[in-house]
């Protein structure tokens, strides 16, 4: 009986202790969490102490859920604590989303927090969207900056224009996820102004009525699936460049030429080939006549040992040689055969 005095006084120092420890816990979630429940209650959103103390141990921030909680019920949109935590843990950009949200109300456009989530989420910035819906961006290319200060083409009659155009783009919310990008949009109206001054008979016509350039353009629809509509394409600025077909038929000119040279100079080693080739053929037969006559000789000289020819056969035959070398030598001169008589 002499211990039960010890046994209260420890209980009761176990339940001061655990008193106090209560109390200071429950002190350092309200100096921790009170300002944000708070700020919650002030702003008609419920966000519960445990909701808080779960976001701080899943390393969420709670002032950005509870101020973008209060931003969006401002502008009547309700959106839950758990769905703003999902976003945030996903790696998206919870604020932007809820500035879309408020954004989009405003100005009457239809989207809702599921959409805003997912364009977050691809890479897009669904704020700045929103803003180019409402206010259409204004685009001028080529960019000067990019290295290409215009865009050239030539014209069926050779000549060379350079343009600068100014495009308007107002986003489409509803194609942002899977639609074609501002970049491709762009690309493709700089392909159809090339391709129309392209088809143009000559650039005065392309000169006298831009405004056709623009109306064709529009026309194609170029915007179809992309998730940007071109609302207009406007020419802002046209030079004449280069005379293109005249330099190519130029350089087509001095190539023909040069191979026409070519051919020349071909034929003319072709011909000094055969020359040469004519003359050896030439000294080939004189030293064949010449060694035909030198047997001719022998013959006749073996002849007279023999006593086949007389004196006077010998000199028929010279007569006949003297008067064969006379008429072939007046028919290279041109005199003709009477006079020799």
């Amino acid at each position: 009986m002499h211990h039960l005095p010890l046994l209260i006084t420890c209980s009761k120092t176990a339940t001061t202790a655990l008193v106090a420890l209560l109390l200071l816990a429950i002190a350092f979630v309200l100096y921790k969490y009170g300002r944000f429940y708070i700020k919650s209650l002030a702003s008609d959103i419920h966000v519960s102490f445990l909701q808080m103390i779960g976001m701080t141990l899943r390393g969420i921030d709670i002032n950005t859920i509870v101020e973008c909680r209060v931003m969006a019920k401002k502008s009547g949109i309700d959106i839950a604590s758990s769905s703003l935590e999902s976003h945030c843990l996903a790696g998206g950009n919870i604020k932007n989303v809820v500035r879309s949200l408020v954004a989009a109300s405003h100005a009457k456009i239809e989207l809702d927090f599921a959409r805003a989530c997912a364009i977050d989420l691809s890479g897009r910035d669904i704020f700045d969207a929103i803003r180019t819906s409402i206010n259409p961006k204004v685009v001028d290319y080529p960019d000067a900056a990019g290295g290409s200060p215009a865009l050239c083409t030539v014209t069926k009659d050779g000549i060379q224009l350079k343009v600068k155009i100014r495009i308007t783009l107002r986003t489409k919310i509803d194609r942002l996820i899977g639609g074609a990008s501002e970049e491709t949009v762009i690309g493709r109206v700089g392909e159809a102004v090339i391709a129309t001054i392209d088809s143009a008979e000559n650039y005065k016509k392309v000169l006298e009525n831009p405004d056709a350039i623009s109306r064709a353009v529009m026309e194609k629809k170029l915007d179809g699936d992309a998730a940007f509509q071109l609302v207009s394409v406007n020419i802002v600025d046209m030079a004449i460049g280069d005379n293109i077909g005249a330099k190519l038929q130029a350089e087509q000119a001095e190539a023909d030429k040069l191979l026409a040279v070519a051919e020349a100079e071909k034929r003319q080693d072709m011909a000094d080939a055969r020359l040469q080739e004519m003359k050896a053929v030439s000294e080939e037969n004189r030293a064949k006549v010449l060694a035909a006559d030198v047997e001719v000789t022998k013959a006749i000289a073996q002849a007279f040992r023999e006593g086949n020819l007389g004196i006077m056969d010998y000199y028929h035959i010279k007569n006949i040689q003297a008067d064969t070398e006379m008429r072939t030598s007046n028919a290279k001169t041109g005199i003709p055969s009477q006079a020799i008589k």
